[in-house]
């Protein structure tokens, strides 16, 4: 008996924890791409305000980054009579960008653990403390407010409409959460 019900709760959890990655996974490489679309469209507005500026910001780069002065020179007349590569490479490099991959692993697994435990408990502890079913109006109040401040911060990271953003974050939180309640049905 035993067997059978730490199988079946492995499964329906196993499950609802893989199609809930599955859902962070996709939200977490759109806001990405999104960061480096604005990340563009940041440098465009740059270039577009005083192109030799601009010029003079990307040689610069480059021979921090290890050109001669004549390379970047080179690069640099090579990047104007390409503008749209110049501006991908420019935002690819831009010294803020680099910051994420210079972060400590260990301290992003902390903030990553703490995190997602946080979110996971925010939810559940309603049932705690509160009736059954009081517990489960609060649950999906926090977990709806939750994902709203989720898609706030997602519209700012990628420079998106707010609305749109929230409102696509909570619609695959919940086609998430269905898939894990349809799965657990299917199988009790």
């Amino acid at each position: 008996m035993e067997d059978g019900t730490v199988s079946i709760f492995g499964l329906v959890f196993g499950v609802a924890a893989a199609v809930s990655m599955m859902a962070g996974t996709y939200l977490d490489v759109e806001s990405t791409n999104d960061q480096a679309a604005a990340r563009l469209t940041e440098e465009r507005a740059r270039y577009d305000a005083d192109p030799d500026k601009w010029d003079r910001a990307t040689r610069d780069r480059l021979v921090s980054a290890g050109f001669s002065s004549s390379e970047a020179q080179t690069a640099i007349g090579i990047l104007r009579s390409h503008p749209g590569a110049g501006l991908t490479m420019a935002a690819a490099v831009d010294p803020s960008a680099g910051g994420a991959a210079r972060q400590n692993p260990f301290v992003q697994s902390a903030w990553m653990f703490l995190t997602d435990l946080f979110a996971a408990a925010v939810p559940v502890i309603p049932f705690a403390f509160l009736t059954l079913a009081t517990a489960r109006i609060v649950s999906v109040l926090v977990t709806f407010l939750l994902l709203v401040l989720l898609g706030v911060g997602r519209s700012m990271i990628g420079h998106r409409r707010v609305l749109p953003t929230v409102i696509e974050t909570i619609a695959i939180a919940a086609v998430a959460a269905a898939a894990g309640i349809a799965v657990g049905r299917l199988i009790s």
